[in-house]
């Protein structure tokens, strides 16, 4: 009797992910007044939005029963949409403060070796500052070969501009909020003066610090006395990995679900609209995610093209879904120590920091926004305006790392040292939401190929062989993507 391969968990996300666009955009499609004023049905997206008890107000006209029962099922299924995937990303958030607390701890004090905390801190940061550069580089380059704003028609600027007027000042409003702080408040953000804060608000940057000092305090202190503490922080790493393998079950009805919702908000109205902008982010970002980094690791790793994208596949798809790499991380270091083969002490300390000031995705696309706006008001960029931005943008990067809503943060700045008006955000602001979650799949696509360079560089990368072997073990024990307790002897000893 021959058992069925199970379907690896990467192939399920893409199913879920393709699913969940196919379906949002038919919902988009049939989401029109006129469909729903044919049942009967009045204010449909007032009573999506409101209690069930008000489903004789969105009848027109008296009651319809059918044009209810319509509605009323489009309604349980919105609220089922949002609801399993608010759950999947709650579970997410739930292990993403803990597994770098512990894992990092552990990893440093396991160390003994401060010096090369440093080291690879040393390394993580350079490295992801000259990515960054590279990242708007190539967005200013692709914006000023296609001109995405050139020609663009003036009565379509003032209409999405009206359209966004209210939102986009209400987030430059907080960008200036958050850009009124100086260096030194930036800095001293880094470091927390409650701990315990940090971990309730999920400031990953300084939960990083806190696992840090841990972990060089327990190198400081005698051994018979770290030792017990060492042993708590490896045993609760291993119970968040479970953790993240459980989470990871619901991960590709998640994705399904966080798709639909996003999806049908947006359509394919304001994509058309915006297409040519929208064109030159996505070329600029495909670039980045399938030139660039493939070529980095080629020159300085021994990993090639088909084993890297095959390893992180699920964090970036998780990443495309959520918009947020730092609810995806848990997954993250799931797939660059498990399935890509970089140590615990490197995915540790890299992948939490690449979360919090990597943003190559985003640095790209503030690029591409910066020449938009400017060809669609007819004002030219000098060389030295364009190199401004590179530089504005790369040190944005770091200095908005631990703020709400950084992509805004960065573009108000790049846009105010350039001297371009705010107000062509409006413009931009509708199809911000599918464009972040493409510039977020290769934030995290970057994560993981600083980690993997990083480790071979501390020669703490596993090989190709090594992989399969590790993979090959996993696949036998039946449990899609993750090792199980059978294995981990195996794993002591390859590490």
């Amino acid at each position: 009797m021959t058992t069925r391969k199970k379907l690896a968990l990467h192939w399920k996300i893409l199913i879920g992910l393709v699913l969940g666009i196919v379906v949002g955009l038919t919902i988009n499609s049939m989401w029109t007044e006129s469909t729903w004023e044919g049942l009967g049905v009045g204010d449909v997206s007032s009573y999506l939005a409101g209690p069930t008890t008000a489903k004789e107000s969105m009848v027109a006209g008296g009651p319809n029963e059918d044009a209810g029962a319509v509605a009323g099922g489009a309604k349980f299924l919105r609220n089922l949409n949002q609801f399993v995937g608010s759950l999947f990303m709650n579970g997410l958030r739930f292990i993403a403060v803990p597994i770098v607390l512990f894992s990092l701890a552990a990893g440093v004090a396991s160390l003994n070796d401060i010096t090369k905390v440093g080291r690879i801190g040393a390394k993580t940061v350079a490295i992801y500052l000259v990515t960054t550069a590279v990242a708007i580089s190539i967005g200013l380059t692709a914006a000023n070969l296609i001109d995405p704003g050139e020609g663009f028609d003036e009565g379509l600027r003032a209409n999405l501009i009206a359209q966004q007027e209210a939102n986009a000042a209400t987030k430059v409003g907080n960008a200036e909020v958050q850009m009124d702080r100086d260096t030194w408040d930036v800095l001293l953000d880094i470091f927390p003066s409650n701990p315990f804060q940090a971990m309730a608000e999920g400031n990953t940057l300084q939960v990083v610090v806190v696992g840090l000092l841990l972990g060089v305090a327990l190198t400081l202190i005698p051994k018979e006395k770290a030792k017990p503490l060492i042993a708590f922080f490896d045993g609760m790493t291993e119970v968040i990995i479970k953790i993240v393998e459980i989470v990871l079950i619901l991960a590709p009805y998640a994705v399904f679900a966080l798709l639909v919702d996003k999806i049908a908000d947006l359509g394919l109205d304001l994509l058309k609209q915006l297409a040519w902008y929208s064109v030159t982010v996505v070329f600029g970002l495909a670039l980045m995610m399938f030139v660039v980094y493939p070529g980095v690791l080629r020159m300085l790793t021994p990993v090639k093209y088909g084993r890297f994208f095959k390893a992180i596949s699920p964090a970036q798809l998780l990443a495309f879904s959520s918009s947020s790499s730092g609810a995806t991380m848990p997954v993250t270091m799931d797939c660059v120590e498990k399935r890509l083969g970089v140590s615990e002490d490197v995915t540790s300390f890299v992948i939490p920091v690449g979360a919090t000031i990597n943003m190559d995705g985003t640095a790209l696309y503030q690029g591409v926004a910066a020449v938009f706006i400017a060809q669609m008001y007819g004002m030219d960029l000098s060389i030295g305006q364009q190199l401004t931005i590179v530089l504005t943008a790369t040190l944005a990067s770091i200095g908005t790392a631990a703020v709400p809503g950084v992509g805004i943060v960065m573009l108000v700045i790049v846009l105010e040292a350039v001297g371009l008006p705010l107000e062509g955000i409006a413009v931009i602001l509708g199809v911000d939401r599918i464009l972040d979650m493409c510039r977020t799949s290769v934030n995290v696509t970057g994560d993981c190929m600083v980690a993997a360079v990083v480790a071979n560089s501390e020669n703490e990368l596993a090989s190709a062989d090594e992989m399969e072997a590790r993979l090959a073990a996993e696949e036998a024990t039946g449990l899609d993507e993750h090792p199980h307790e059978a294995t981990a002897d195996q794993y002591d000893g390859e590490r």
